[in-house]
């Protein structure tokens, strides 16, 4: 419980820097940090505690096997991620070269 709890203030804070930042590098951080407390919870939820890595050669009756799904699908999330943070943070970058600030204000008043 207190694990789930830890990945929900997680949510919060990078929910918090999303709202309230005005800077664009602030807001990357706090949608990365959203991003990996969804990891981390997908991770957790698929934990179950005594059970065996899911390789096997012979399949044993009454063993209890973890669920690979989960982590495949976190594993393919962190990718996807990471791609989309990257791509946030060039696009941000551009937008510091072209206009010469990182504060969200300042590009909304450039808006017209």
């Amino acid at each position: 419980m207190i694990i789930l709890v830890a990945s929900l203030i997680l949510f919060l804070v990078g929910l918090y820097a999303i709202i309230t930042k005005r800077n664009m590098i602030k807001v990357a951080v706090g949608f990365s940090l959203m991003e990996y407390s969804v990891n981390f919870l997908f991770a957790i939820v698929g934990f179950r505690p005594g059970a065996l890595p899911p390789i096997l050669q012979v399949v044993e009756v009454g063993k209890v096997y973890s669920d690979p799904l989960p982590q495949a699908l976190v594993l393919t999330a962190i990718v996807i991620g990471l791609g989309v943070t990257a791509f946030m943070l060039s696009l941000i970058l551009r937008l510091y070269n072209r206009i010469g600030s990182f504060d969200l204000e300042e590009i909304k008043r450039l808006k017209g």
